[in-house]
């Protein structure tokens, strides 16, 4: 397979490297514009950190991400008072910060956060634009530059695990998916340094698996294991022992699956 290079995925640029499946960077800029906030859906590995990190470089505007868990609080996010040098002080939280900053403030994997942790986002996500810290008695508003991204795993989630109707709504969304065998050969080549036959020979293997049967694998061969993959096959390893090591071995610890998909490599792979 030959794949055509555009003029600006060889040249390089200050902006981390995307290169979009549909119409998610007009999207972004039109929700940017607009001042809605934005709600990434996609399986693990599909781009979706990338893309926010493409857009902030490309708005020119500060980027800060916050990686949720069940832990995290609302303090967490707005801040609290600490203790400094004998004294109490005020120590803003991440989200306060990129409203102080008009940054996008990113909130990756949001559902794996408490329920009641996430209802703090809601002024800021819709008409009112605002984040009211009650332990200062101060609303702040967001400026123009401000935006509001959240992402998640629709695969992921359970009826315990997922957005309330009452965040959704608010949200304006974009979906993504792998990318083509055209398109992840050029995210391959541009990524990683492998050059293009190679690039073509790897990405039959990820395509062959997401092809299997989905009761057999708890997930599938993202665009990012396949680029640690091949920067595996830069070093020197033979493809199948890197396909190994950053493709299958992350992903399955059954005996029986992983028999399986030793023969799915060598049968994609030159040995």
């Amino acid at each position: 397979m030959q794949v055509a290079f555009s003029a600006d995925e060889r040249r390089t640029v200050e902006q981390p490297y995307y290169l979009p499946s549909g119409n998610e960077i007009e999207v972004f800029q039109a929700a940017h514009r607009q001042r809605l906030p934005l709600m990434l859906k996609a399986l693990t590995g599909c781009g979706k950190t990338r893309l926010v990190e493409h857009m902030a470089a490309r708005l020119g505007v500060p980027l800060i991400t916050i990686a949720c868990h069940e832990g995290i609080t609302a303090a967490d996010l707005v801040g609290r008072y600490l203790l400094h040098g004998g004294e109490t002080v005020w120590g803003d939280g991440p989200l306060t910060r990129a409203v102080r900053r008009g940054a996008i403030c990113y909130l990756d994997e949001v559902v794996e956060a408490r329920a009641d942790t996430t209802v703090v986002i809601h002024p800021l996500a819709d008409h009112r634009r605002e984040l009211n810290l009650e332990r200062l008695d101060e609303t702040l508003h967001a400026p123009d530059n401000f935006m509001l991204v959240l992402s998640y795993n629709p695969g992921y989630q359970s009826v315990l695990k997922d957005l309330k109707q009452s965040t959704r709504q608010r949200m304006v969304g974009i979906e993504l998916d792998y990318p083509p065998a055209e398109r992840e050969i050029r995210i391959l080549v541009q990524e990683s340094g492998i050059d293009q036959v190679h690039a073509v020979e790897l990405v039959t293997l990820p395509h062959a698996i997401r092809g299997l049967d989905a009761s057999m694998l708890p997930d599938v061969c993202s665009t990012r294991t396949l680029v640690s993959t091949a920067r595996l096959l830069c070093e020197g390893l033979s493809s199948r022992a890197a396909a190994m090591a950053a493709m299958l071995l992350p992903l399955c610890d059954d005996a029986e699956v992983m028999r399986g998909l030793r023969e799915v490599v060598n049968t994609c792979l030159p040995d």
